[in-house]
């Protein structure tokens, strides 16, 4: 974001700059006329529309997804713990006990590493102890509901991983960013030379909300590390409900992993 901000005001200072010393040189008489502001509205309304599509299909799209998918991860997660008390008593213990560290891992560990596109093991290690506990339950009348719910949240955890990367690829942002660079210096360079304040302001206006506008399609393209971020806010209630079923269910048991979501024992 702050790479676009940079370019975008050496862009506008190129403007000036051309205007200022390359206009005079192009024309043979010295020239005081020059795009008026009802003409910058022009280029303005074209850009906004064609960055503004990219908003809304990057909005609808990468940042919708993340957010269904994270929270459809969580209601699987809640129905895993509900399911597990058909489930006899060491099972439903272990299986309550994995979905709180589990959610533990994806809210402490993996959700930070998202930011960056990434993914944390984490979480894996209570998965697979899902299916642990689960073979152990073959033939049983819950081990089907279980292996059911067990499969949602996986494939919901794997979308969520999916949408942490980048969905707009390098080249297309870097398009957007060099049009953006153009336009503002070849608008500079259509300004008056002289009583040119409002011109000047108008462009600077056109050059903030085209900046903006670039921003807030990089901010969306990473839902778990903008400033309109997808927050684990599903995982985290899910956690305290299955922590409360945990301990309404086993009240003298301990939990086999910290705050963070590590295994305390092997």
């Amino acid at each position: 974001m702050a790479l676009v901000i940079i370019v975008a005001v050496v862009a506008f200072l190129a403007g000036l700059a051309a205007n200022r010393w390359l206009r005079p040189r192009l024309l043979t008489a010295d020239d005081d006329e020059g795009m008026a502001v009802k003409d910058l509205v022009g280029p303005l309304l074209t850009l906004t529309v064609l960055l503004l599509a990219f908003v809304l299909v990057t909005a609808n799209g990468s940042y919708g997804k993340a957010e269904v998918a994270s929270r459809g991860e969580a209601r699987a997660l809640d129905q895993l713990v509900e399911t597990a008390e058909y489930a006899p008593v060491l099972q439903r213990s272990r299986i309550q006990a994995d979905a709180v560290c589990y959610a533990r891992a994806v809210r402490v560990q993996e959700w930070p590493a998202m930011a960056d596109g990434n993914g944390s093991a984490a979480p894996s290690v209570w998965s697979t102890d899902f299916r642990v506990a689960f073979k152990t339950l073959e033939g049983k009348p819950a081990f089907g509901m279980l292996i059911a719910a067990d499969n949602k949240r996986s494939d919901e955890r794997e979308e969520r991983l999916t949408q942490a990367s980048p969905s707009i690829p390098s080249a297309i942002f870097w398009f957007l960013l060099a049009t953006l660079t153009i336009t503002v210096v070849a608008l500079g360079i259509c300004l008056p030379r002289k009583n040119n304040r409002g011109q000047i302001l108008t462009l600077a206006v056109i050059t903030a909300l085209l900046t903006t506008t670039l921003c807030i399609i990089r901010d969306v393209d990473r839902p778990y590390g903008g400033i309109i971020e997808v927050r684990p806010t599903a995982i985290a209630e899910a956690e305290r409900q299955a922590e409360r079923d945990f301990e309404a269910n086993h009240p003298t048991d301990d939990l086999p992993c910290d705050a963070a979501g590590n295994r305390l024992t092997v």
